[in-house]
């Protein structure tokens, strides 16, 4: 049986306003975006602050429990690191979408 032809997919669109798009943001939303980078910067410095108060809470707990980590602050771990991940991508352009407590 013949292998079936390759689909060749049209190129994206930069005037669409698709990823690729190269066009300036207007003027007021920059502005605009630029607050909302500092106030993200100050919140990762913060939730920097957290996560390493954190280690220090677990690295005891786990002193005192024969090497067992808590579950909660683990769980916790995960959902901060998930928000940092978010905040990067949004302080680094790579998205419009923005992490709690502005997302939507």
């Amino acid at each position: 049986m013949p292998e079936p032809e390759p689909r060749i997919l049209p190129e994206p669109n930069p005037e669409a306003g698709g990823p690729q798009s190269t066009r300036p943001a207007p003027q007021g939303s920059i502005w605009l975006r630029g607050l909302m980078m500092l106030i993200f910067a100050i919140l990762i410095g913060l939730a920097q602050t957290v996560l390493g108060a954190l280690t220090i809470v677990q690295f005891v707990l786990m002193l005192l429990d024969k090497g067992k980590p808590n579950a909660q602050i683990a769980s916790f771990g995960k959902t901060l690191g998930g928000w940092l991940a978010k905040a990067a991508a949004f302080q680094t352009a790579q998205t419009e979408a923005k992490p709690w407590p502005f997302e939507g």
